[in-house]
Order: structure tokens, then C-alpha cells, then sequence
């Protein structure tokens, strides 16, 4: 716009030139200066609560990290602490001819399968007892689980016997580490 022409405006006039260009130099400072700065503000709040997040999934990992390494170091100590001669089978016999029911074994079928990039094998035995109550199964199912050996039970099933109420009959596969 002319100079020469904002001169002929009449008061009113000019005022609402000076108003609308006021609203435009208004408009552009909040687009260009005011707008970015309050984004950058929420840009770096977001970062801020995501990076958070991460740091506490981190501790928490860590956290984790140290259960499972005291777990390793345990499992190893045991390991160690465990006779070189040591044999899930004879373990098993021996435990069952402890704990009474070693008349009522009808089979132990042994297997071992190594673990691939470990240096590990796994050696599981699978094993019926027949014909026994309760108490001598939980006797001897106590004995596995709370060795020092570092032997699990994988899988067990219980069934009822005709003969009479108290007795079971039992599969389990038991099974542990060695080198």
C-alpha cells in the first residue's frame, strides 16, 4: 500500500489499517517465535516421559538381572558341590530304596540329550511306581525336589489303583543337568 494513500484514510480508516496490520505482525510473531518454542516444550516433555519409562524398565531389568545371576551362581555352587560320580539313575534307586517303594518301581527308563552350544546334556529318567499310597509317593516326590542335586520333576501323573482307595499308581520324569 501507498504511503501517500494511507494519508487520505480518515481516522476510523486508519485505525483499522494499524488494527489488522497489529492482528498480522501478532499472528506471525506467535507463528513464527511463540508456537515453536511451546512445541519444542511438548516435544521435550514426551522425550522426557519416554526416557523415563525406559529408565525404569532398565532398573527393572537390572533388577531382574541380579535375581537371575545370584540364581546361576547358586545353581553352579551346587553344581560343583554335587559328587563327580553323581547319576540320576542310581540317585533315583537309591532314593526310592530310602524312602520304601523301590519294590513298587516297574520300570526306570534313563535318556540323555545334550544341549546344543551349552556343553550340557540333560539326563531324564522316566519311572512307574505301582501300587503305593500317598505318603510314600509325597515321601519320595519330597526327596527329589529338596536334593541338593539339582533335580526337577518335568511331568508326573497320578491314577487311582482298583486294588484299594489308598494306593496310586505314578509315571514321573525326572530330570537334570550334567557335563
Amino acid at each position: 500500500m501507498n504511503l501517500n494513500k494511507l494519508k487520505n484514510l480518515n481516522k476510523r480508516e486508519k485505525y483499522a489499517v494499524y488494527a489488522a496490520s497489529g492482528l498480522i505482525a501478532f499472528f506471525i510473531l506467535i507463528q513464527v517465535i511463540i508456537s515453536p518454542i511451546i512445541n519444542k516444550k511438548e516435544r521435550l516433555t514426551r522425550t522426557l516421559q519416554a526416557k523415563t519409562k525406559i529408565l525404569e524398565e532398565m532398573r527393572i531389568l537390572q533388577s531382574e538381572y541380579g535375581i537371575i545371576g545370584e540364581k546361576a551362581g547358586l545353581s553352579k555352587k551346587r553344581f560343583e558341590e554335587r559328587r563327580k560320580d553323581f547319576t540320576l539313575f542310581s540317585f533315583l534307586d537309591r532314593l526310592a530304596d530310602k524312602s520304601g517303594i523301590k519294590n513298587h518301581i516297574a520300570y526306570m527308563k534313563p535318556s540323555t540329550s545334550a544341549r546344543e552350544k551349552s556343553g550340557y546334556k540333560v539326563s531324564k529318567v522316566e519311572m512307574k511306581l505301582q501300587s503305593i499310597t500317598l505318603k510314600q509317593l509325597t515321601s519320595y516326590l519330597y526327596g527329589v525336589e529338596t536334593s541338593k542335586n539339582i533335580v526337577s520333576i518335568k511331568r508326573i501323573s497320578i491314577v487311582k489303583t482298583g486294588i484299594k482307595e489308598e494306593y496310586v499308581n505314578a509315571v514321573l520324569q525326572i530330570e537334570t543337568v550334567e557335563i
